[in-house]
């Protein structure tokens, strides 16, 4: 499998906010919002930093040993499993929630960018290590979200009566009877038994998502050395107990969060996380809901459960697990288990990183350094031969498609469409105009400079009117233009943020992972897009 790719920056592809653009351009309005740059000097200082931090390694090989039992391990990740106790090895994270049969292609494209950073640096750093690691949401409960994909343009839906947690929901016969369907859709493809038969083998019946996620990870990217961690485990959340408290009590997080957030607004951007007095949710079987305080101690809502202050501490110092951090401190837990020095986001999650700096200064933690996620646009050969038939190029993609089908009427039509000319005499004769009226009576310039542009958005109409009348001559050309614009870009979105990786893999099974490493930045900020054989 031989691929071809071409790089555009971000900004150029129209498909990303001004927060992201200008965060990547380093603007010096963002400054006050991070400590460290994604590039070389910026790992070093993170990884003195992260020197300079005690992270109990201890327990997060002891937890990670947990998770793991029971489950075939390469020998790369046994090896990144032992380097984690070592002082001199730092971790590579992403994250991101378990969405079923793992939802978008940008799940794939997350894990193969921290992969492919961690190799980046260890041969920038020799003398250190680098682990990648997939950080599990597993504690979101938005179900509506996470339980549903697309393969080839078609959605499907898993309908469940489970509620709390979608890591802890259960694998069930609806569940299966979906993968039973996109079976029959790509399992005439090369590798489409190989993909089905990965997937049936990681999703059996009465499994969790976030274990059946775990199992198709880790045979995905177990090769690659990549340390999958499921946070919903007591030895973790333990290390999280004196935080919790605080939110709990003092709620340290809210002023800090709101400050923060009102300076980015004032910068000129738009708030992302919004904090709440108690930024914890109660997470047992079925439920995953908000913490909130009463006048006699503690409820949890929507439910009958009610805590006084002593038995919520009590329950804490007991059971930590059973308490799960929102988006305001899912980062500080993150950052406290690993010895991280960069996290890998989508533009929405580095938005929100963005306002959580003082947390982690109020809870001396590491703020690591944050990197947008890759981004990959996948052409087939026949997309690329029809491009290269209607003369575009691959950065020609993403303009839209009246811009695209305007670009090739006026660069294969034989008639001259445009009226700019036209336009500059016209404006010059109505100057002249103006001249020779103002100096009979200056209160006709309004007059002149009135007539003079009805007369240009006349001639720039009939422009317009040439233009449609041409491109009706071209039917057969916007026709492909818009058959490939909605096969590469459903729904008028991103490839990545609607498609499924599976009935890729059943084209190109396994070798389409390595060649997305291989086409993968590093620590560059470049949206790829890659020609696949």
């Amino acid at each position: 499998m031989d691929c071809t790719s071409t790089k555009l920056s971000f900004k150029q592809t129209g498909y990303f906010s001004a927060i992201v653009n200008h965060y990547l351009q380093d603007d010096p309005a963002l400054k006050p919002f991070y400590n460290l740059r994604p590039d070389v000097e910026g790992v070093k200082q993170a990884i003195e930093n992260r020197l300079a931090f005690n992270t109990n390694r201890q327990l997060l090989l002891a937890g990670l040993q947990q998770q793991y039992k029971g489950i075939n391990k390469t020998v790369e990740l046994e090896k990144n499993l032992e380097l984690l106790q070592q002082p001199t090895t730092f971790t590579i994270t992403t994250a991101h929630q378990p969405n079923i049969f793992t939802g978008p292609l940008y799940f794939l494209y997350k894990i193969i960018h921290a992969i492919r950073l961690a190799d980046s640096c260890k041969i920038l750093f020799p003398q250190y290590d680098f682990v990648p690691v997939y950080y599990m949401g597993s504690e979101d409960a938005d179900l509506e979200e996470l339980g549903h994909y697309f393969v080839n343009g078609k959605k499907y839906n898993w309908h469940t009566k489970q509620t709390g947690a979608v890591g802890k929901m259960l694998i069930d016969d609806n569940l299966l009877a979906l993968l039973n369907e996109t079976a029959s859709q790509v399992g005439v493809q090369l590798y489409g038994k190989e993909i089905i038969d990965i997937l049936e083998a990681a999703y059996n019946k009465g499994v969790t998502i976030q274990q059946a996620t775990l199992n198709l990870v880790n045979v995905l990217f177990g090769r690659y050395g990549l340390v999958v961690l499921v946070p919903d485990n007591p030895l973790f959340k333990q290390q999280m107990v004196s935080v919790f408290k605080d939110d709990l009590l003092q709620h340290t997080a809210l002023p800090l969060v709101q400050q923060t957030g009102k300076a980015l607004t004032e910068a000129g951007y738009k708030e992302q996380a919004h904090p709440r007095e108690i930024n914890l949710f109660y997470l047992a079987d079925g439920i995953r809901n908000r913490i909130e305080k009463t006048e006699t101690g503690f409820k949890v809502v929507d439910t009958d459960l009610q805590f006084t202050q002593d038995e919520l501490l009590q329950e804490l110092e007991q059971y930590p697990e059973n308490f799960s951090p929102n988006v305001i401190l899912r980062g500080i837990m993150q950052e406290t288990i690993l010895p991280n020095i960069l996290f890998v986001g989508g533009g929405g999650e580095l938005a929100y990183w963005l306002q959580l700096q003082k947390v982690f200064e109020q809870y001396k933690v590491p703020f690591p350094i944050l990197l947008l996620r890759n981004s990959f646009l996948l052409i087939d050969k026949q997309q690329e031969i029809r491009l290269e038939k209607l003369g575009l190029s691959r950065a020609d993609l993403f303009l839209s498609e009246t811009d695209v089908v305007n670009l090739l009427v006026k660069r294969s039509t034989e008639n001259n469409l445009s009226l700019a000319n036209a336009l500059q005499q016209l404006s010059t004769e109505y100057d002249a105009i103006k001249e020779q009226a103002t100096a009979i009576d200056s209160t006709l310039a309004k007059h002149v400079e009135a007539l003079k542009t009805i007369a240009l958005q006349k001639i720039e109409k009939l422009e317009k009117k040439m233009l449609r009348a041409e491109k009706r001559k071209f039917e057969a050309t916007q026709h492909q233009v818009t058959q490939l614009k909605a096969a590469l870009f459903p729904n008028n979105n991103l490839q990545e943020r609607v498609e499924n990786f599976i009935s890729l893999y059943a084209q190109y099974g396994t070798e389409l992972i390595q060649q997305l490493y291989q086409h993968s930045p590093a620590l560059e900020s470049e949206f790829v897009i890659v020609q696949v054989q």
